[in-house]
């Protein structure tokens, strides 16, 4: 594979995961705000910070910033998660995804540069 068509590639991963990421969060605020309660306030106040991660992730000068803000989001759901008895293995993909597009930063100008 020459460079080219690894960047074309690491580009359509990344949006893939922005996209999915962003739709799933925009899901669970449509169904935090259609079902009441406490626990709802706080599930609709990370679906927000996630959507906005999610947003922030796809603009090349700030995937870093929107990268880190997704992975602290994906802890914290992972974690609620488990104090429920759930295991939710498909955070773990997407917390996976986003650490790999953040180490290895921006590929829009033509070349990977390292964000950390």
């Amino acid at each position: 594979m020459n460079h080219k068509t690894i960047r074309i590639a690491f580009i359509g991963f990344h949006f893939t995961l922005a996209i999915v990421v962003l739709l799933q969060s925009v899901w669970t605020v449509k169904h935090a705000l259609n079902t009441g309660g406490t626990a709802n306030h706080a599930l609709l106040t990370l679906a927000i910070i996630e959507t906005l991660a999610a947003i922030v992730f796809m603009i090349p000068r700030t995937i870093r910033l929107g990268g880190l803000v997704l992975l602290l989001v994906f802890a914290v759901a992972f974690s609620v998660h488990l104090l429920h008895g759930e295991l939710e293995l498909g955070l773990l993909v997407y917390a996976a995804g986003t650490l790999f597009v953040v180490i290895h930063g921006n590929a829009f100008q033509g070349k990977c540069t390292t964000a950390i």
